[in-house]
């Protein structure tokens, strides 16, 4: 299925609208491939047939158009620079800070299918085990309504194992089902999965520890992007890390952060 010029300047419009996310002219391709399949699975001949159904009351197909177009490239142990610094460095001086109130608060803000926050919770119950008794809130939240229903179940392919997840913690944490391996129950159950549109009004959060945004903002224009920083910066407790992608950066966009170097992997505080 091929989309025309005023066809692929709808989808962008809509998806703008419900998302932020830009779809630049030179993107028809990726909107020609997500659509097409979708406009199959729903019976259309056709991708302006599929999004001529935009407009009827009580259709979900905006919602799915926003999905289809939402990019949910993840890995276990992605990057694996910030893990390491987690692991090194900022638990435990998290750990010797908030020793009084016990407390530790996580949120990721793109969890697509789940790997990155379940990555986090097995790095804490592998390395912490003082936090066993300390109240750990771990937020992972996505705009998919599908990727936050993957991420609840837990259930990966063996291609989705093979990458980044180390034979240990395989063996360790995860059963196998068939083809399909299921996370520990332990594990799934520590995590707060919750759909979450990052270009709409927030919900009242509680001061986070760690907010990890990674390749996220490389999607949204600049306004957006400045938008988005803002509401991170108020979030994080004083001291707080936030973790973007590698291709992404606070500068010229929000000078409320300063770059913090920790190893190989790269933060932002909010400057004192």
């Amino acid at each position: 299925m091929t989309i025309d010029a005023k066809a692929f300047q709808s989808v962008a419009e809509y998806v703008y609208r419900n998302s932020a996310i830009v779809l630049e002219v030179g993107k028809e391709y990726l909107v020609e491939s997500r659509l097409s399949s979708l406009a199959r699975e729903r019976g259309f001949a056709t991708i302006e047939l599929l999004i001529g159904e935009l407009d009827k009351p009580g259709s979900d197909v905006g919602t799915a158009i926003v999905e289809a177009m939402t990019t949910n490239e993840t890995s276990f142990f992605r990057d694996i620079h910030p893990f390491e610094a987690l692991k090194t460095s900022i638990i435990p001086e998290l750990i010797a800070n908030n020793a009084g109130e016990r407390r530790l608060s996580i949120w990721c803000g793109a969890a697509s299918s789940g790997q990155e926050p379940y990555s986090l919770a097995m790095l804490f119950k592998e390395n912490f085990p003082e936090l066993e008794t300390w109240q750990v809130k771990l937020l992972a939240t996505d705009i998919s309504e599908e990727m936050v229903k993957r991420c609840r179940e837990g259930r990966y392919s063996q291609l989705e194992m093979n990458r980044g997840l180390p034979a240990n913690l395989l063996v360790k944490y995860f059963a196998k089902q068939g083809t399909i391996w299921q996370i520990d129950e332990q594990i799934r159950h520590g995590i707060d999965f919750k759909t979450m549109n990052l270009a709409e009004p927030w919900p009242p959060m509680a001061p986070f520890d760690i907010v990890f945004m990674r390749n996220v903002l490389i999607y949204f224009d600049i306004p957006q992007k400045t938008a988005i920083l803002g509401k991170i910066r108020k979030a994080l407790r004083p001291g707080g890390m936030l973790f973007l992608g590698a291709a992404e950066t606070t500068f010229n966009l929000d000078d409320g952060f300063e770059r913090v170097a920790i190893g190989r992997a790269t933060a932002y505080q909010v400057k004192k």
